[in-house]
């Protein structure tokens, strides 16, 4: 599937019609649930946005902890570009895994 890669609130808004926009994007090809993984990391684009998915097209069972693997990713990610202020959510995180 083609990932917007950089999917957060942050990279969202609304045109003069309400209607959506999506800006800044990382493009790449993946798994849909790393997109999740990505929106979650700084607190999603909200529950109506998530059910909307879900009713188009619903995840496979699982699919919590591999968002959540994803999520450690970008958290990775994050710890190495930007440094220790991501370091105790990593943690957190792995701990959730195992």
């Amino acid at each position: 599937m083609f990932l917007h890669g950089d999917l957060w609130s942050g990279n969202t808004a609304a045109n003069e019609k309400g209607e959506p926009v999506i800006f800044d994007p990382a493009s790449y090809y993946g798994q849909r649930e790393a997109e999740f993984g990505m929106m979650r990391l700084f607190g999603g684009l909200g529950p109506k946005c998530e059910a909307a998915y879900q009713e188009v097209w619903p995840f496979q069972p699982g699919y919590e902890r591999r968002i959540e693997v994803y999520r450690l990713y970008h958290q990775l990610n994050h710890l190495n570009l930007f440094g220790s202020a991501y370091y105790n959510d990593c943690l957190a995180t792995i701990q959730r895994l195992i």
